[in-house]
């Protein structure tokens, strides 16, 4: 009876001790694959705003543009088919440049800036003149505003600079200058055109990201100090500038003349109210605002979604602007500055052009032709903004990933022979111990099921131990080879579990 009694507590105690083993092998396995528990690999918040300024830029785009389609056109809806087109061609190009990895941009910065300043050169050879500027090359059907492109490239190009001669911008004077002549070799080219707008953009994203690089205080000051001579300077010795900056200090001066658009502007701002006219109820539309569906396009949306509308999308782009400074700040933690400064790049290049833009049509600012970022007609404008944040979402995904062990499943077979040669070496040594890494992120769970078998083998004799060691043959396969993939740890352990339970079974 006494023997009974302790071959049945016995078995209690194998049950017992095979069920928590068990239970933490399940742990593992559902940690390591369970869906509800896995990252997920984009920023999905950056996507869904950047989709809700689209949204928001077909919709006003279309009200603010069918009058002046139907005059011309005779299709109200010209304006409008053809942003819709361009916000599909945004979303391939954005899809295309995420599949790119960055260490194509690393590499081909240089490249892209000899691409920018030849399309800034084919501008002034061979570009179309539309209201006394050459700003736009004609391929067949396709116009493309050189000035786009050229803004991206050159940024790229700055975040490499900063990236290869950190040292020589942050110590000496040569360093910090360098930048500064490619930057004006583009500024001579664009106001040829003339495109002062894009100018002072990328001038002061430039100052933003020397800034940030940690150029020396007093070269900052003094680049800001040239900077706003030569801006003055260029205002005052062209006509049609000066004319924009007295309009803009006062309006209503002339309010048929120089001050006209600016006027119609205010106008539409004051009859928003708080919550606007009502979706397609605007009067400014109608013909008594020139470029109401492009660099005016926020003073219909006033009009119309009053303040609150406003608030609405200044508060997504100010939204965006955080995610990109965020996105870069943790690049740089992670020692990848590259990154950092085109993410940074990205963030004051969309908040400069958004104060520009509004501040224009709100009469805070002279008059610029500056584009709404996602949200203003044109183009060449919504495909490189697109592509912008694609980059945003391109860092933030290898951020995301970094460390991470295996991305893929489909391995090939000549993989699968080398991992099945790996794991018959490995199993041969014992299972070592070794750091918690990033790269081994479920390590806690391996070793609390590692301590459970090393328990089962202190109570168990005989066919038990064949069991342990063919577990620690799995074990120190995987420890030994970092190229084995989760799947294949999975069955290993399963195997072994049943191996380890099979020949309890026999003993008893």
């Amino acid at each position: 009876m006494t023997i009974a009694n302790a071959s049945h507590a016995n078995s209690a105690q194998k049950t017992q001790s095979t069920s928590s083993t068990d239970t933490k092998l399940s742990a593992l396995f559902a940690a390591r694959h369970d869906e509800k528990n896995l990252q997920s690999p984009y920023d999905v918040g950056l996507i869904i705003v950047a989709l809700a300024l689209m949204t928001i830029g077909i919709i006003i785009v279309t009200s603010a543009s069918m009058p002046v389609a139907e005059r011309i056109h005779d299709n109200p809806f010209y304006f409008a088919i053809r942003h819709g087109i361009y916000i599909v061609g945004a979303i391939i190009a954005a899809m295309v440049v995420l599949e790119l990895p960055m260490q194509f941009w690393r590499t081909a910065n240089p490249y892209l800036l000899l691409a920018a300043i030849g399309l800034l050169v084919a501008v002034l050879l061979i570009g179309r003149t539309v209201n006394g500027s050459t700003r736009w090359l004609a391929l067949g059907p396709i116009t493309i505003q050189a000035a786009e492109p050229a803004k991206l490239f050159f940024f790229t190009y700055l975040a490499g600079y900063l990236v290869r001669r950190y040292e020589e911008v942050t110590e000496n004077l040569k360093g910090f200058i360098k930048p500064l002549v490619v930057f004006f070799a583009l500024a001579m080219l664009l106001l040829l055109q003339p495109d002062l707008g894009t100018v002072v953009v990328m001038f002061a994203t430039t100052i933003g990201l020397l800034f940030l690089a940690g150029a020396r205080l007093w070269q900052f000051f003094a680049l800001v100090f040239a900077g706003v001579l030569a801006v003055v300077a260029l205002i005052v010795f062209e006509e049609y500038r000066m004319k924009r900056v007295t309009s803009f200090l006062d309006p209503w001066a002339d309010p048929f003349g120089a001050g006209y658009q600016l006027t119609q502007s205010l106008m539409a701002y004051g009859r928003g109210n708080w919550f606007g006219q009502g979706l397609g109820n605007s009067l400014q539309k109608l013909e008594f605002l020139p470029e109401a569906h492009t660099d005016f396009v926020m003073a219909i949306l006033a009009e119309e979604l009053g303040f609150v509308g406003v608030l609405a999308v200044l508060g997504l782009i100010l939204w965006m602007v955080v995610r990109a400074l965020q996105i870069g700040n943790k690049a740089l933690l992670k020692s990848r500055p590259f990154e950092g400064y085109l993410a940074y790049s990205v963030g004051i290049w969309f908040s400069f052009q958004t104060a520009v833009n509004i501040g224009a049509s709100a009469g805070i600012l002279p008059t610029k032709g500056l584009t709404l970022p996602l949200v203003s007609y044109g183009g060449s404008s919504l495909i490189v903004m697109s592509v912008a944040v694609a980059l945003l979402l391109r860092i933030d995904f290898e951020l995301r990933v970094d460390g991470v062990q295996a991305l893929g499943r489909g391995d090939n077979k000549k993989t699968s022979k080398a991992k099945a040669k790996s794991s018959a070496k490995s199993a041969a040594t014992p299972p070592v111990k070794t750091k918690h890494t990033n790269a081994e992120p479920f390590a806690d769970a391996d070793a609390d099921y590692n301590q459970a078998a090393d328990a089962k083998v202190l109570d168990v004799k005989g066919a038990d131990q064949e069991a342990s060691a063919a577990t620690s043959k799995g074990a120190g396969a995987k420890k030994s080879s970092n190229s084995i993939s989760p799947e294949d740890e999975g069955k290993a352990g399963i195997k072994a579990i049943l191996a380890r339970v099979s020949k309890e079974a026999t003993s008893e």
